[in-house]
């Protein structure tokens, strides 16, 4: 009888959902949920140097990915967020997931990466993530 394999095993349950947003689209996600705010960070569509290309691009493009990480902000953004949340995940009365909206104004360049990234450093701590990029398909904001 031959062997079956299924596929690799999740490592861990999903303890966190990360969902990327733009609030220009004015349906931000709902319910409980830390908050992370990436406005501040160099919106690559409003570069001149880089808008033609970032106009046709999501975060999830390696290069939009590497542009926004080169954003001065990027680093303290993403470790605060990861701070939170592992701070709520370690919490022994902790019963439910800890979810994550990450927010930007139109949902495709720096929210995806943030919340991309956020979702690779939870995963190494160990923690089951899901994400979900709620206006990476939108066309751009004006």
């Amino acid at each position: 009888m031959p062997k079956i394999t299924l596929g690799p095993r999740p490592t861990a349950l999903i303890r966190s959902v990360i969902v990327s947003y733009g609030d220009g689209h004015n349906d931000a996600p709902r319910g409980d949920a830390l908050r992370i705010d990436t406005r501040p960070l160099r919106n690559p569509p409003t570069d001149p140097a880089v808008r033609e290309q970032m106009l046709h691009s999501t975060g999830l493009d390696p290069h939009v990915r590497e542009y926004v990480r080169a954003t001065p902000g990027f680093e303290a953004i993403v470790q605060h967020g990861l701070d939170r949340a592992l701070g709520l995940l370690a919490l022994p009365e902790r019963r439910f997931r800890v979810d994550i909206h990450v927010a930007c104004g139109g949902g495709r360049h720096r929210s995806v990466v943030v919340a991309e990234e956020l979702a690779e450093r939870l995963r190494a701590a160990g923690v089951g993530v899901e994400t979900e990029h709620r206006h990476v398909g939108r066309p751009i904001l004006t």
